[in-house]
């Protein structure tokens, strides 16, 4: 019997029901690719690592498949006749040089060695070979996987070649399932507790694979033993990097932050519902030195109609407030409902789809396990390649960051709470939603006039311009407060001074 047909047998008998359906959907887009072009037109594009090597015993088996449906014959391959082609970077692990070079001797294959990088190599590939399409080991999830379907033609600015991605929607656990199912080698370096492999200069084992040892070398568990596919890039060394959208940079640290806040429900609107949410909201982010600039509400309705209307309206809103503000918290319309518009809205306002997040399916795999049915959660549905997951032992499921809108789960103030806690404590461990320095405050109290203040805090205003200065009366007939927030208690106290000297002493007292 073939190894191409062994690879069938091992997936055919096992009761991993969703492998299968993940296996059969994969052959499938390989042989119509291969019935779409010939073999002289289709290429792979192998690295080594995981993925590829799984969609590489894929490619042999659908190739063998689709071979014997057209010939009749059982016999296997003697050689692998897919053109391959491995991108050689000085940057790469030995051990994936040595795998690729010995997977390539095992099964025959030729391999095409380029040493440009990748856009390069792949013009003077297509320009010297009649190639097509190229096979490529991409899933939901990869930062190159964006905006793609299993048929892609190439973007805009690359050579043409329509890119074919077998095993777009697998998950880790998807890879790792047909891996061990099959008993096909992999590289090594999974074995010694890497889950990514990228360069030398960014990959790690992952800690989450540690093994408590009283050798004083650190030992790992290997990669498939990594319980949650949700954790899989906790081994990738993150580059710091300061954009706009990235709050928490150092030429931030004494700016004003400007914030808004996103309500999406008609059951606030209709007055069903009173907002608690929203003020809790505005006064934690005021309590921690965010200035908020615009509170809105906006609905959602269960009529099929008007969904599409009400995805725009949030798709508008979200990408007004995005553009003027460092950060976005919007809240309600998140969930399975068929009128929960809020994630269709931010994607849509970023301009990507929503697609299978199989880090967040697994979160909500284990929360509704016996809830979560058929190979993909309509609720694992997140904005595609701008989605990034918060994570915290203390919430069942992540918060959800898309670039700078942050987007919040919370139905009642308890919940909002325990999120908010989440947040701050994520912010002080160096988390990507950066909250800074709290604000220093201070208060005083007046029975001046409006008039009598007026003038005097307009050129207060001028002279202090990185001070927050509010005013306002808790009653009609009641004293005024005024409210100096910034970033400096020594500005703040400098600027109480010179207030205090454009009136007589005692005119201002100092409230807790």
């Amino acid at each position: 019997r073939s190894e191409e047909m062994e690879i069938d047998k091992a997936i055919g008998e096992s009761d991993d029901t969703r492998l299968k359906t993940k296996y059969n959907n994969a052959i499938f887009v390989i042989r119509r690719a291969l019935s779409l072009y010939s073999i002289e037109e289709v290429a792979f594009s192998f690295n080594g690592g995981k993925d590829s090597t799984v969609l590489l015993h894929l490619l042999r088996a659908g190739y063998f498949l689709h071979k014997k449906e057209l010939s009749c014959s059982n016999g296997g391959l003697s050689s692998f006749p897919v053109r391959t082609i491995y991108f050689e970077s000085p940057s790469a692990f030995t051990e994936i040089n040595a795998f690729t070079y010995d997977a390539a001797q095992t099964y025959g294959i030729q391999l095409d060695i380029i040493r440009q990088d990748f856009k390069s190599g792949l013009e003077a590939l297509l320009k010297a070979n009649p190639i097509r399409a190229i096979f490529l080991g991409v899933r939901i999830g990869d930062p190159t996987a964006v905006g793609q379907e299993q048929f892609s033609p190439s973007s805009p600015g690359w050579p043409p070649f329509m890119r074919v991605n077998p095993i777009l929607d697998w998950s880790y656990r998807d890879v790792w399932a047909f891996l061990l199912t099959c008993k096909v080698k992999y590289c090594s370096l999974y074995d010694q507790g890497y889950t990514s492999i990228g360069s030398i200069h960014d990959t790690v084992p992952n800690a989450l694979l540690s093994v408590n040892d009283t050798s004083s070398k650190e030992k790992f568990k290997p990669a498939y033993l990594l319980s949650d596919g949700r954790l899989e890039r906790a081994g990738r060394v993150k580059k710091n990097a300061s954009t706009k959208n990235d709050v928490g940079s150092d030429s931030q640290k004494h700016e004003v932050l400007l914030a808004s806040v996103i309500a999406v429900g008609d059951e606030i609107l209709s007055g069903t519902v009173e907002d608690q949410l929203g003020l809790s909201l505005c006064k934690k982010l005021t309590s921690v030195g965010w200035s908020v600039q615009q509170t809105s509400v906006l609905r959602n309705d269960v009529s099929e109609i008007l969904l599409i209307v009400f995805i725009d309206s949030v798709s508008e809103e979200v990408d007004r407030q995005r553009s003027i503000c460092d950060m976005v918290f919007i809240y309600g319309g998140v969930g399975p409902l068929h009128s929960d518009v809020t994630l269709a809205g931010v994607a849509k306002a970023f301009g990507v789809r929503l697609a299978p997040d199989e880090e967040f399916e697994e979160y909500l795999r284990h929360l509704i396990s016996e809830h979560c049915t058929g190979d993909r959660n309509e609720m694992a549905q997140l904005p595609e390649g701008i989605t990034e997951l918060l994570h915290h032992e203390k919430l069942s499921v992540p918060l959800i960051k898309c670039r700078n809108v942050i987007v919040l789960a919370a139905t009642n103030t308890e919940e909002l709470e325990k999120e908010w806690e989440c947040l701050t404590e994520l912010t002080k461990l160096g988390g990507s939603t950066s909250l800074l320095e709290l604000y220093a405050s201070r208060r005083l109290m007046t029975s001046l006039t409006d008039v009598e203040v007026a003038e005097p805090l307009s050129k207060l205003g001028l002279e202090f311009p990185d001070i927050y200065l509010g005013c306002y009366r808790k009653s009609r007939q009641g004293p005024i407060i005024i409210c100096l927030k910034g970033k400096d208690n020594a500005r703040i106290d400098s600027a109480v001074q010179a207030l205090r000297k454009k009136f007589k002493e005692g005119v201002f007292v100092d409230m807790k």
